[in-house]
């Protein structure tokens, strides 16, 4: 990092993993930031690197803001749009990009003070939205997402300069060991892993599709499964997961006819305003690197 350490986030050759530099949690030594999560739940998200919660969406809640993805994949305006990515090998739809900026709905979702609250005390300060999206796996034809860190991408081609960012992720589905849900390796996130690789220009186009460039390799990979193996939290539509930036994830294709989606929202530190990139060219564009970086206001 150009602040004076020395994370260096795409390299020539392998270089060995790292403890990370930055803290999970942000709070004086010895204290519990104060905010909605107890220190029991801080403690797991700093041994973990997540936190998972059933329920906390009730039922009628989730019927809610589980119709606005199919509304957003009707919405003949967004056809032809950059935001909407779809699957390498199929016209089905994987992700849409910037929905809080595109519905309305998931604007105020994404500034409720039950998601912006916890990630606030984690964090030690205001936030403001740095990416959003819905993600879809359709039955039979969702695909897989590789292993990769968040926040190797961010650092890298967005120039998000530390460790200082929670993701919130809202399942609007059902999750089951059949149709590709999120796997988590415990305990990685306290590990930087520096990934092989110049980072092309336009890098974004294809590692959405299917991420090469800035994914971890086999043997530190392995080694960090060893240690904390996986988590896949499942369960039916409600749950709400937070995890850092820097936690290794990834999921398999959905082999079922169940299709799974889930809305989420990166939030950053405004005290994490991003630089130049640290190993591209030029930023990714807006709609996966918002610019607006004014505190949420939570409701």
């Amino acid at each position: 990092m150009r602040s004076g350490t020395s994370i260096r986030p795409r390299t020539t050759h392998r270089i060995p993993m790292f403890e990370r530099l930055d803290p999970v949690v942000y709070a004086p030594a010895g204290e519990t930031p104060a905010g909605p999560l107890s220190a029991e739940d801080l403690e797991r998200f700093e041994r973990d690197g997540f936190l998972f919660y059933e329920g906390l969406l009730p039922a009628d809640e989730v019927r809610h803001y589980r119709e606005e993805p199919t509304r957003l994949l009707q919405d003949p305006s967004l056809l032809d749009e950059e935001c909407v990515l779809r699957e390498p090998r199929s016209n089905e739809v994987r992700s849409i990009f910037r929905v809080h900026r595109i519905s309305p709905l998931l604007a105020a979702l994404g500034r409720d003070r039950r998601f912006v609250e916890p990630v606030r005390q984690i964090l030690g300060s205001d936030v403001y939205i740095h990416q959003s999206r819905i993600n879809y796996k359709p039955g039979f034809e969702g695909k897989g997402f590789n292993w990769h860190s968040d926040f190797e991408t961010w650092h890298a081609e967005d120039g998000m300069p530390r460790m200082r960012a929670v993701r919130c992720s809202i399942i609007l589905t059902d999750n089951n060991e059949f149709n590709g849900p999120l796997m988590l390796v415990p305990g990685s996130h306290r590990y930087f892993v520096p990934c092989v690789g110049a980072t092309p220009d336009d890098n974004y186009k294809s590692s959405l599709k299917d991420q090469q460039i800035g994914v971890p390799d086999r043997e530190s990979l392995a080694e960090l499964i060893e240690r904390g193996g996986i988590r896949a939290p499942k369960g039916p539509a409600g749950p709400v997961l937070f995890f850092d930036c820097n936690t290794l994830h990834g999921s398999n294709a959905n082999m079922s006819p169940f299709p799974r989606s889930n809305a989420f929202f990166v939030y950053n530190s405004i005290d994490n305003r991003l630089q130049a990139p640290y190993a591209a060219r030029r930023r990714r564009p807006l709609f996966l690197t918002d610019d607006d970086c004014r505190p949420i206001r939570p409701r």
